[in-house]
C-alpha cells in the first residue's frame, strides 16, 4: 500500500499530537515537520524525523497538515495549496467559516489542490452531529454546551495580545449554549494588567460572551487540557414533537483535535479539488481500509 506522506506544519500542543497520531496511522508516513526555527532546539522526539523550515525541503508532500494559529491558517493554507499540496487546518472562528471556504476553495481549485478546514471537535466533528441532529428532528433547537475545560483556540488568542507573558483561557458552561470564559494570565513587566485585561475582552474570541481576567504568578500550575461537550437538540420528526437527542464527550483537546485532522488528511485524497468543511465529507471517507469492508462492518 502506498502510503500518504504527511507534513505537519507547527508543532506545539496540536502539532505534537498531530505527529503522534500519525506514527500510528497505517496508511500514513511523516514527511517531515515545519518550525519557524527548522531543527534548532529541536525537541527529543523528533530526532528520528526531517525537521525543516520550509516544505519544499521534505520532496514529495502530500499532504500538510497545519498546527498553527487560526488566524495565520490562510496564510499559510494558501502557498502550499499553488503548489498542489492539499491542507488540512483546525480553524476555529465560527463566523469566518464560509469566507475562508470561499477563500482557500479558489486556490485549492484552480492547483488541482483539496483543502479540508476547521477540521476540529468544534467546528469539526461537533458540526457532523449537529448536522445529523438536524437531519432527524429538522424543526427544533440545538444547544451545545462547551467544557468546563481548556480552549486550545482562546488560549492561543490571548498569547497574542500585547503584554500577555502566559494564559490560559478556560470555558465554562452557563447552559443553554451559553459560556462563560475564565481567562488567567502572566502579564509582562512595564504592562498595566487593567489594560491588557481590556484588550482581551475586546478580542473577538471573547466581546460576545462573559469574559473574567485574572492574574496569576504561575499559568502553568492552573493548565489542564481536559475538557468537553455536551450537545442537546429538542425537535420534531416529521409531525411528531418531543423528540430528544443527547451527545456528551470528555476529551483531550489536543489529542481529539489532532485525530481529526488526520481522518480529514485521510479524506481530501477522495474529494475533488476545492475546500470542504467536515460536514460535507462523507463519514467513510474519514476512515482507513476497503470501503467495502468498512460497510460491512459498521452499517
Amino acid at each position: 500500500m502506498k502510503k500518504i506522506r504527511a507534513a505537519v506544519v507547527g508543532y506545539g500542543n496540536i502539532g505534537h499530537y498531530v505527529v503522534e497520531t500519525l506514527r500510528v496511522s497505517p496508511d500514513f508516513e511523516i514527511a517531515g515537520v515545519i518550525r519557524r526555527n527548522g531543527s534548532e532546539d529541536c525537541p527529543p522526539e523528533l530526532k528520528d524525523l526531517k525537521v525543516v523550515k520550509d516544505v519544499k525541503e521534505l520532496g514529495q508532500v502530500d499532504v500538510a497538515i497545519l498546527c498553527t494559529p487560526t488566524r495565520k491558517v490562510e496564510e499559510y493554507a494558501k502557498p502550499l495549496l499553488e503548489m498542489g499540496i492539499n491542507t488540512v487546518d483546525s480553524f476555529d472562528i465560527h463566523t469566518d467559516i464560509a469566507d475562508l471556504r470561499k477563500s482557500l476553495g479558489e486556490t485549492a481549485g484552480k492547483h488541482n489542490a483539496v483543502s479540508i478546514i476547521s477540521a476540529g471537535w468544534d467546528p469539526g466533528s461537533d458540526s457532523v452531529v449537529r448536522a445529523l441532529l438536524e437531519a432527524i428532528a429538522p424543526k427544533g433547537i440545538t444547544y451545545t454546551n462547551f467544557g468546563p475545560g481548556m480552549s486550545m483556540g482562546h488560549t492561543v488568542a490571548v498569547k497574542a495580545v500585547e503584554g500577555v507573558k502566559g494564559a490560559l483561557s478556560m470555558t465554562i458552561p452557563t447552559g443553554t449554549g451559553v459560556h462563560r470564559r475564565m481567562v488567567y494570565i502572566e502579564v509582562k513587566d512595564g504592562y498595566d494588567f487593567g489594560k491588557v485585561a481590556a484588550a482581551i475582552k475586546a478580542d473577538p474570541y471573547f466581546a460576545h460572551d462573559e469574559t473574567h481576567v485574572m492574574q496569576v504568578d504561575d499559568v502553568n500550575a492552573l493548565i489542564d487540557m481536559g475538557h468537553g461537550v455536551n450537545l442537546t437538540r429538542k425537535g420534531v420528526s416529521g409531525k411528531t414533537q418531543n423528540q430528544l437527542f443527547e451527545f456528551n464527550m470528555k476529551i483531550n483537546n489536543p489529542a481529539l483535535t489532532a485525530q481529526v485532522m488526520v481522518c480529514s488528511a485521510r479524506a481530501t485524497f477522495r474529494q475533488a479539488p476545492g475546500c470542504y468543511t467536515l460536514i460535507e465529507i462523507p463519514v467513510i471517507d474519514l476512515l482507513a481500509g476497503d470501503k467495502e469492508d468498512l460497510i460491512r462492518k459498521l452499517v
